[in-house]
């Protein structure tokens, strides 16, 4: 008799995300296994989940052990480690799947992402404040850095190579926000108006992930790097540009989403960097510079977010 099972899924938002379909896939052909997930991270993208609410815990939930571990099987899915991941065969999902299911790679729905009432209503009216201040009818949400960014003396960086780099990202704000209202999601906040942007981006505070998932949800575009927003949007229905570097879209993104346009900066050039497996020095070498651009691209970057938000009308 098998015994019940216990994932740990850690890491970022975005790969609690991508855990879910997973986990779902187990519910469904595991219906005798009373599984729970612990969250190393946060319960946030479980919560209100029809199946996956009543199972995730905290780490830190009271007596976890001696209530719910000590009689279960201890199971750590690393996606990173799955053979179709760092081969470029499977998305983050699928591979997650693989780690959990073993089923080999196969289609999988879109993360069931549940808002609560509040947490639309935050965000329908974050974009339409934005809106009415700055008299645009279509917001854009700009996710421009991933979680390698940091900030020193006033300089923003990513050695990883999966964020934009600062003056993109004012060269891309400054462009699209002579039309289109602007939401920035980061937690490195821009001055734009020292670059002469003033009224047309909002810089949303104190606002939490699901609430930024709610916002995504009433924005008519997203635009961002590989991190947790594209994820949030694929899931909720939201059109996208995303803008991958040292990343391979077949793994982080998705490429066969008609409402996403995938640019890729890296394509080509970049190499794997096995990261949860082993430091490798070289690959983040190479990697780290994959998201400069000139004025060209930027300008590729602003006429596909453009396009999409054309044929949205």
């Amino acid at each position: 008799m098998s015994r019940n099972k216990a994932f740990f899924i850690n890491g970022g938002a975005g790969r609690v995300v991508c855990s879910i379909p997973a986990l779902e896939k187990f519910a469904e052909e595991n219906p005798d296994n009373n599984f729970i997930i612990v969250c190393e991270g946060a319960t946030d993208f479980y919560k209100g989940h029809p199946i996956l609410h009543a199972k995730a815990y905290d780490v830190w939930h009271k007596n976890l052990f001696e209530d719910k571990l000590k009689d279960m099987d201890l199971v750590s899915p690393e996606p990173y480690r799955v053979w179709e991941y760092y081969n470029q065969k499977a998305s983050l999902a699928q591979a997650y799947d693989i780690a959990i299911n073993d089923k080999g790679i196969r289609d999988l729905p879109k993360p069931t992402i549940k808002l609560s009432k509040q947490e639309s209503l935050i965000g329908l009216q974050v974009c339409k404040d934005v809106k009415e201040k700055t008299k645009k009818t279509k917001t854009i949400v700009v996710q421009p850095f991933g979680r390698g960014i940091f900030e020193d003396k006033g300089i923003i960086t990513d050695f990883s190579g999966r964020s934009f780099e600062a003056s993109t990202v004012v060269n891309l704000v400054k462009n699209l926000s002579k039309d289109y209202a602007i939401i920035f999601m980061g937690e490195i906040a821009i001055e734009f108006a020292k670059h002469g942007v003033t009224d047309s981006v909002a810089i949303p505070q104190q606002i939490g992930l699901r609430e930024w998932a709610a916002i995504i949800s009433q924005a008519d575009h997203f635009l961002g790097c590989d991190s947790v927003g594209q994820h949030l949007a694929y899931s909720l229905g939201t059109p996208a540009t995303v803008v991958i570097g040292s990343t391979f879209k077949e793994n982080v993104s998705y490429p066969n989403e008609k409402s996403f346009k995938i640019l890729d900066m890296g394509e080509g050039a970049r190499m794997y960097s096995p990261i949860r497996i082993t430091t490798d020095e070289y690959s983040d070498r190479v990697n780290e510079g994959m998201m400069a651009m000139n004025d060209k691209i930027e300008e590729v970057i602003v006429n596909e977010v453009r396009a999409a938000l054309v044929d949205k009308d």
